[in-house]
């Protein structure tokens, strides 16, 4: 299937033939090492992994070397999966969150503008307040209430301000088989203690990373839009609803869990939560669908698939 105007296409039903490289930043993180073995596996393609230990974001003017050490070319493709997540972290330390979320990849997207080359930079749902009572769309203002969620909305101003071309995907409640998730917590809790409890009154949307590599290849053309991309599996759920759907189903597929049942807590209990988190904040995925035609499938099947995945835990 030819993409028309794209310099990529798929082959028969998985391979995808690229004439550049992806270069995958962050590649020891959740995303960046589901991304990394699945398009090393799946496409027909150089995919080049940089680690933390690789490419330090801490120090900007190092990262901006690195890259630029790769030898950027045209038809090269940037995906930043590099970030400092931590959310009570980063109100401790305000500067280097701005370094690492704000400044080092603004620098990085400036450097690909400049070599004609697409960045795809990952950001969060934390960039919103959470106060609407639906989802998210990309026209909606931000309203961070976080230091990570500033440092993260300034990170999106600053590659959007390198190009036009240049890619946002907002994702939120990443999980997958490469790193410790939510998911894996709550289900080794109930593997030895029938009392599990979650946050019942904060919401959003979860994204298995194996659907994000899905989804995020379709960038790698050069036919769909620049801008700011939602990309979450469909549905909203909270933190409660998450776990009690991952113990429901890991029972189901044998897994040896002592409860079902999850306890509610309130965000506003959580004293050891330093930073404001947002209550609402699922993402509206219409503008993705639209732009790609991919059907966006739902967290519970996401999370059911995971599971199987996982079976061994």
């Amino acid at each position: 299937m030819e993409k028309s105007g794209g310099r990529f296409h798929l082959q028969g039903s998985r391979k995808l033939i690229m004439t550049g490289r992806a270069i995958i930043l962050g590649a020891n993180g959740r995303l960046g090492a589901a991304l990394y073995r699945l398009w090393s596996k799946d496409y027909d393609a150089t995919i080049i992994p940089l680690t933390r230990k690789e490419m330090d974001f801490s120090n900007s003017s190092s990262a901006v070397e690195t890259l630029a050490r790769c030898d950027l070319r045209e038809g090269d493709f940037v995906v930043n999966c590099a970030a400092l997540t931590d959310v009570d972290y980063c109100e401790e330390e305000p500067t280097l969150a701005m370094t690492v979320n704000t400044t080092t990849p603004s620098l990085l997207a400036e450097l690909c503008a400049k070599e004609g080359v697409r960045f795809l930079h990952l950001s969060t749902d934390y960039v919103f307040d959470g106060t609407l009572d639906r989802s998210y769309r990309e026209t909606d203002s931000p309203a961070p209430l976080s230091r990570y969620g500033i440092s993260k909305l300034q990170g999106e101003e600053g590659v959007l301000a390198a190009s036009s071309h240049h890619v946002i995907a907002r994702i939120s409640w990443v999980f997958g088989p490469d790193r410790p998730s939510f998911i894996d917590q709550i289900i080794q809790r109930a593997l030895v203690s029938k009392e599990v409890a979650a946050v019942h009154d904060k919401t959003s949307s979860p994204s298995f990373t194996h659907d994000l590599a899905l989804w995020l290849r379709v960038f790698l053309t050069s036919s769909i839009e620049g801008g700011i991309y939602h990309l979450c599996n469909t549905g909203v759920c909270s933190w409660r609803d998450y776990g009690a759907h991952a113990l429901q189903t890991a029972a189901r597929y044998g897994v040896p869990v002592l409860t079902t049942e999850v306890a509610p807590l309130t965000l506003a209990s959580m004293k050891n939560f330093r930073a404001r988190r947002p209550l609402k904040t699922a993402l509206d995925t219409s503008k993705f669908h639209c732009a790609s035609g991919l059907l966006l499938r739902s967290w519970q099947e996401a999370v059911e698939e995971y599971i199987l995945l996982r079976s061994n835990f």
